[in-house]
């Protein structure tokens, strides 16, 4: 099983140029992204986007911050296209886990992306909420913000995986990309999905240089900016 690549974005004309690149196979947003886009209407451009992305999976996500709320925003976000999953953060601001809205939403069959996760334990309490084993269930780990505050995610990534193992119908995320070898790194551990910004996708695609190349570019690249600043000793 390979690692598929989502790419992370929100804004539309790189969604239009993402859509086309073959490595894409899906697409994350989430409200922050949406509105750096633009986004007025969050509806309305969330249909914009699936008119654009075709059958491809995607996430829109909640946006309300009580539990009662963020189930009656997930239906109405699940009716938008039978590739849509539903995005909810693990917990609220309160920090109260939003396991009645996990547990909710999947009984009605709707595919859920469950984000802002960052330890196995947060993975073992949402499968402890997921009764239906049918319908499809992202889990998003964000390993780079772990790392920005000095944690190791990749423990949390290992054991969060062999816990998934008996749910077919679960899916580990490499969430949060900080350089393009997180993609390998998801790769050798096994995660099903890495969701990746658009510049980094990029980057990957150029991957395959050897080092004698990498120091050659490197070496010559100080050359000229030394060159253009007239730099004298």
């Amino acid at each position: 099983m390979g690692t598929k690549i989502f790419c992370d974005i929100a804004d539309f004309n790189q969604i239009k140029k993402f859509n086309k690149i073959k490595i894409v196979k899906g697409f994350t947003t989430n409200p922050s992204l949406m509105r750096k886009a633009g986004a007025k209407d969050y509806k309305t451009y969330s249909k914009k986007i699936l008119n654009e992305c075709g059958n491809k999976p995607i996430s829109f996500e909640v946006f309300a911050d009580d539990h009662k709320s963020m189930i009656n925003q997930g239906i109405k976000i699940s009716t938008w296209g039978k590739n849509v999953y539903v995005k909810v953060p693990v917990v609220n601001s309160k920090n109260q886990f939003s396991g009645s809205v996990i547990k909710e939403l999947n009984s009605k069959n709707i595919k859920l992306n469950i984000t802002a996760v960052y330890s196995s334990e947060q993975t073992k309490k949402i499968l402890k909420k997921i009764n239906n084993k049918k319908t499809e269930v992202i889990i998003s780990i964000f390993a780079g913000r772990a790392g920005d505050s000095g944690k190791d995610p990749i423990p949390e990534f290992l054991k969060s995986i062999k816990m998934a193992k008996s749910f077919k119908n679960v899916k580990i995320l490499w969430a949060s990309v900080r350089e393009p070898y997180n993609y390998i790194q998801a790769k050798q551990l096994g995660c099903h999905i890495i969701t990746i910004p658009p510049s980094i996708i990029e980057k990957i695609q150029k991957f395959g240089k050897s080092f004698d190349q990498l120091t050659k570019e490197t070496v010559k690249a100080f050359l000229l900016d030394s060159r253009k600043s007239r730099f004298k000793i």
